[in-house]
This record gives structure tokens, C-alpha cells and sequence, in this order.
């Protein structure tokens, strides 16, 4: 091997090896959906995929079937909620999908969801924390679940209606 290329070369493998670690740091959450393609590179999931709006969700609560889970503050809780919804707040989220079947219900009053269910919805106030508490569930293998962007603040505009 030629000595002068020897010291190019590590220093070419060294400025690929920050680059690719400065692309892995960056975080896979969009802080602007609107704006945004892809959830992440590894779950090529677009938002449109993840989003419930509010005549799906009201048809998926006529049905019985959703587990809707709000991801608000108990605090918050004071000002309404929607009926039938469970409360973990956002803080809690990966804790709580990473109990047992028996402890979930035990503090949450309600059947855990199971990975593969289609009917798990999250929603907080406006969407965005929804939108990180379905990020995190995506990464504990709940992949079928969805959030109801409009938040509680759509809800009781459109409720009113």
C-alpha cells in the first residue's frame, strides 16, 4: 500500500464515519407534520397512515371496538374528555405497553392493548403529544396504531356543532 494514500484514506473513513453518526442522532420525530414525509426511516409509516379523524373515530366508537386512550395530565382530565377513553398520560406511555396484560388493567382500569390490535387510538389535547405517545408505541411493536390529530380541542368544537 502507498504510504500517501494511507493517512487520505483513514481520514476519509473517519469524516463518513461522523457523518453517518451525526444522521443516526437526529431524532425520527417531526416537530412540523405538515411538513413532514415519513414518521421514520425504519417504519415507513406516513402520517396519513397514523391519523384518525373525527368521523373515523366516531365511527370506530359506534362500533364498540376502539381502545382510545388519552394522553393528557390527569390534571387536564378536569376540563372534559372523550367518553369511553382511558387516561396514560404521555410520561407513562412506554411503561405502561411494556406491563403485563393483569398490571394494565390493574392501574388502568382497562384490557391492555395487544400488538397486533387495529383499534388503538391515542389523543391528547391538540395532537401533538399524541403524536409522540404513538411514536413510542410504534417502537414497542404496536405498529396498527393510530392518533386522532384533531385532539380533544376538535372534539368538543366539533361536538358542539
Amino acid at each position: 500500500m502507498d504510504e500517501g494514500k494511507h493517512p487520505k484514506s483513514g481520514l476519509f473513513a473517519l469524516v463518513t464515519l461522523v457523518l453517518l453518526l451525526e444522521n443516526t442522532e437526529q431524532s425520527d420525530f417531526c416537530n412540523e407534520p405538515q411538513k413532514c414525509d415519513k414518521w421514520t426511516v425504519t417504519s415507513h409509516k406516513t402520517h396519513a397512515d397514523a391519523v384518525v379523524t373525527y368521523e373515523q373515530l366516531k365511527h370506530i366508537m359506534s362500533t364498540g371496538r376502539v381502545q382510545l386512550f388519552d394522553v393528557r395530565e390527569a390534571y387536564e382530565l378536569e376540563s372534559g374528555f372523550i367518553s369511553g377513553a382511558a387516561n396514560i398520560p404521555l410520561g407513562e406511555i412506554d411503561q405502561a405497553l411494556r406491563l403485563s396484560p393483569d398490571q394494565f388493567r390493574e392501574r388502568y382500569g382497562v384490557q391492555k392493548p395487544r400488538t397486533e390490535d387495529t383499534d388503538l387510538v391515542l389523543y391528547c389535547q391538540k395532537g401533538r403529544r399524541s403524536l409522540t405517545a404513538l411514536e413510542t408505541a410504534w417502537a414497542l411493536g404496536h405498529t396498527r396504531a393510530r392518533h386522532y390529530a384533531g385532539g380533544y380541542n376538535e372534539w368538543i368544537q366539533r361536538e358542539a356543532q
